[in-house]
């Protein structure tokens, strides 16, 4: 691997990572859930449990992106 490749996908991943958690975030404000409430209550868990499924679905996202992309470029 060369280091322009290494560096998209540190790059791929981290943007679907945070994106994914930051909708994962808003959603769970949608719904009236807050992770950072005060001691660890239902919504704060829940909140919780949406970010990090979010930040997962975002990374895999990003990740069968670069498979995809990878596969056209050989095509």
């Amino acid at each position: 691997m060369n280091s322009k490749s290494l560096w998209l996908e540190g790059l791929s991943d981290a943007i679907g990572f945070i994106g994914g958690a930051l909708l994962g975030y808003w959603i769970g404000r949608l719904l009236g859930l807050d992770i950072f409430a005060e001691g660890y209550g239902n919504s704060a868990i829940a909140g919780i449990v949406l970010v990090g499924v979010g930040g997962g679905l975002g990374l895999q996202l990003a990740r069968r992106w670069r498979k995809r992309r990878k596969a056209n470029e050989e095509n």
